[in-house]
């Protein structure tokens, strides 16, 4: 379902009407065609952040695989692209050759490329074509560290932003330099107007109050707080904290995996415990059992030592199987949570996505060649911004995660449904079953309808409240609009 005044038409419009004014300039006609090439094309979505914040292994948690990172690689400019294909390849894109196909050498659990005899510096950008359900909905991208330079920039976002829908941005604590960072998304009218691209990931939560099992619980405050944080709100639409690591260590699992783990699990905890406050002890140390030394090395990469603690307690509580073990992984890491809010900020969203994409590019490009015609490309830009019903109920869809609207539980979930939270089709947005009829549909959302618009001239309210409502009243007229012309 589209709600709204028509952002993808409006877009597509402004598109072409700056191939129009650009017709003399080869470098300018050949981006626009490309941003309209792009809203055909999967979400891009870019995974950010400084250096060790875990993006590689957060990619490879998303994904299912082992993936990335690219060996051989040298980091300071290159994108790793992660594609759909129904055939595995890699291609490496370099300033200088043409483009060289790489060979893949396939695991168990994924598979590695390495880029034997390349320059440092030397590649731009590597495409891995790999056939899994993930890549079917999106582009994943694998970027370089960010960082200031001394002008207070990151060249990295800037790339970042200028070839990606949407972003998570990987962060210890979600301050200083990152939120600098973030800050410069917003430097244009589109980053000012609708900043809802970004999710803001607080990783490596595994070692988060000291490396304690429950440090999840503690991450989850954290990322509360954070919401809460008028400084971060303004930047992202969601906060969410997740482990990479323990997260992948549950979604590739093996049976031996668990078969190790239910054999440290055995040791009484007093015994094993003085084993798991360093690698090394627990590497080299002498265990009380038999266990290999290159079989605890393994199992040290895949969860760390917070990792094999929790997987440890879980199968001494009741994980007495590896699905069980990997369901529960997966669970306190996070990546559930982080991948729902990617489905529902960002995948369910594509298209409105996309076209902010192309407003950015626009934008971007009448600002850098101001000739006859770009005041008026701003202008259209601006007016699309405004008019855009689809931000809005983006940047509602944020402010209903926290309590900052004061609206009650159940107005805030109901709030979030109608505005697409749950799902955008017609029946998840209304709450009923897929086979209701047209007139049923009608019925529920003209009631919806009715209700919000109560609360959205109630002067009692909060003015927060009442746009809140606003918002939710535009979105029931969308869904009464589209049943109308015999949408389902």
């Amino acid at each position: 379902m589209t709600v709204g005044l028509g952002l993808d038409e409006a877009v597509w419009g402004l598109l072409h009407h700056a191939l129009q004014l650009y017709r003399d300039s080869p470098r300018a006609t050949d981006q626009l065609r490309h941003q309209l090439a792009r809203l055909e094309q999967p979400l891009r979505i870019a995974i950010a952040g400084p250096w060790r914040s875990g993006k590689s292994t957060l990619l490879n948690a998303i994904m299912g695989e082992e993936v990335a990172p690219v060996d051989g690689v040298d980091g300071s400019a290159v994108f790793t692209w992660y594609e759909d294909a129904a055939q595995p390849s890699a291609t490496a894109y370099s300033t200088g050759h043409p483009p060289q196909e790489l060979a893949i050498a396939k695991s168990a659990t994924g598979m590695r490329v390495d880029l034997v005899g390349w320059r440092a510096g030397e590649l731009r950008d590597i495409v891995v074509q790999w056939p899994t359900r993930t890549l079917r909905q999106a582009t994943l991208i694998d970027t370089p560290a960010t960082s200031l330079d001394e002008q207070g920039r990151a060249p990295v976002m800037d790339r970042v932003l200028r070839d990606a829908d949407a972003v998570l941005y990987l962060t210890r604590d979600g301050r200083g330099g990152d939120l600098r960072v973030l800050a410069g998304t917003r430097e244009s009218a589109v980053g000012q107007s609708a900043a809802v691209n970004v999710i803001m990931v607080l990783s490596r939560v595994d070692e988060t109050g000291g490396g304690r099992i429950d440090g999840l619980l503690t991450a989850r405050r954290l990322a509360r707080r954070q919401h809460r944080d008028p400084r971060v709100d303004a930047l992202c639409v969601h906060v969410v904290p997740c482990s990479g690591l323990l997260g992948l260590a549950g979604r590739i699992l093996s049976e031996s995996d668990f078969a190790a783990l239910a054999v440290l699990a055995r040791v009484p905890r007093p015994e094993l415990e003085p084993h798991l406050l360093s690698a090394d002890r627990f590497v080299r140390g002498d265990l009380p059992l038999r266990l290999d030394a290159g079989v605890r090395a393994a199992l040290l990469d895949r969860l760390g030592l917070v990792g094999l603690r929790l997987a440890t307690t879980l199968i001494r509580t009741g994980c007495d199987s590896r699905a069980k073990l990997s369901a529960e992984l997966i669970r306190r890491s996070g990546l559930t949570e982080l991948r729902e809010s990617m489905a529902r900020f960002l995948v369910d969203r594509r298209d409105t996505l996309k076209a902010r994409s192309a407003l950015a590019a626009v934008e971007a490009l009448a600002r850098a060649e101001p000739g006859r015609g770009a005041d008026e490309l701003l202008g259209r830009v601006e007016q699309i911004l405004v008019g855009a019903h689809e931000f809005r109920e983006l940047r509602l869809l944020a402010a209903l995660r926290t309590s900052r609207l004061g609206f009650d539980a159940e107005l805030a979930a109901e709030a979030q449904r109608l505005v697409g939270g749950d799902g955008i089709g017609l029946a998840a947005r209304l709450g009923v079953e897929h086979g209701a009829t047209v007139q049923q549909l009608w019925d529920v959302a003209a009631e919806a309808q009715w209700r919000w618009r109560n609360r959205a001239e109630d002067p009692l309210l909060r003015l927060g409240q009442r746009r809140g409502a606003q918002v939710v009243v535009r979105s029931c007229e969308g869904m009464l609009a589209e049943l109308a012309e015999g949408g389902r």
